[in-house]
């Protein structure tokens, strides 16, 4: 019996799926729109809240970096909507299919995406924060607010912010395509992973307050701070946290796409 392998210039490789994914999504004009909007957004927010801030106004103890880097608000809808529509977004359009007939074994598919997007993120997040961060500190020049890259866990700050981000645009990835439909993704991203901890944050429960510390907004808003709280939860606990949750969402969603239809 005679096995027909294809020529090596037609084989399914790892490379050659990661080179058509990062195409794809290159190729997408929402994917530069997003990462636009994330600097432009990050940006505005942290130069805002700089130039109106004043020393005795009841927030000289919030941490010099989480201060002009608020504008992570927007960025998490942002970064999370980018890696709903790389999954999600090919299943309303129907190119899946085409996808998953290329790359029979679909794994692949799934962890050129999660790379990219991580990827992606991280770099985006990063230039945005420190461009943010040495934008903001001429306007915090004597507020007492004002920091310097040099600064203890400033630095550990800026890049932890945008770890985290990369990790929750993975998890946004997962979502989309467990659910695969993009404004139902979006939903479930905005109402579970950011509304339900500030929700379950009211409850008077200790129990509940020290679990909510390790949701994916809480942990990353701890990534955020040059110096957290004594007695809060540590950066390297918040980063391991964010990367289960990432790591648990994509396991979930590797797990269905092996056992259901596209």
């Amino acid at each position: 019996m005679t096995t027909i392998t294809a020529p090596a210039a037609h084989r399914v490789t790892p490379a050659r799926v990661l080179h058509a994914e990062w195409h794809k999504l290159r190729t997408l004009r929402s994917t530069w729109v997003s990462l636009a909007l994330t600097l432009a957004l990050t940006l505005a927010t942290g130069l805002a809240i700089a130039g109106s801030f004043e020393s005795g106004g009841g927030d000289d103890d919030i941490d010099p970096v989480l201060l002009v880097l608020l504008g992570m608000q927007f960025s998490q809808i942002i970064v999370g909507v980018l890696g709903i529509l790389a999954t999600a977004g090919e299943h309303s359009t129907g190119m899946i299919r085409s996808t998953m007939t290329a790359v029979p074994r679909r794994l692949p598919v799934l962890w050129s995406k999660a790379a990219i997007i991580a990827a992606l993120s991280f770099v985006t997040v990063l230039i945005t924060n420190l461009v943010t961060f040495t934008a903001a500190q001429p306007l915090l020049d004597g507020t007492g607010r004002s920091a310097s890259l040099g600064d203890p866990g400033v630095a550990g700050a800026l890049v932890g912010n945008a770890a985290g981000l990369a990790l929750l645009g993975v998890m946004a990835l997962a979502i989309g395509a467990l659910v695969r439909s993009v404004p139902a993704a979006i939903g479930v991203l905005i109402g579970a992973v950011m509304v339900l901890p500030e929700v379950l944050g009211m409850l008077p429960y200790d129990v509940i307050d020290d679990t909510v510390r390790y949701f994916p907004a809480k942990a990353l808003e701890t990534l955020t701070q040059a110096d957290p709280a004594p007695g809060g939860t540590s950066a390297g606990a918040a980063l391991l946290a964010l990367a289960l949750w990432a790591a648990a969402t994509l396991g979930a969603a590797a797990l269905l796409l092996r056992r259901r239809d596209v």
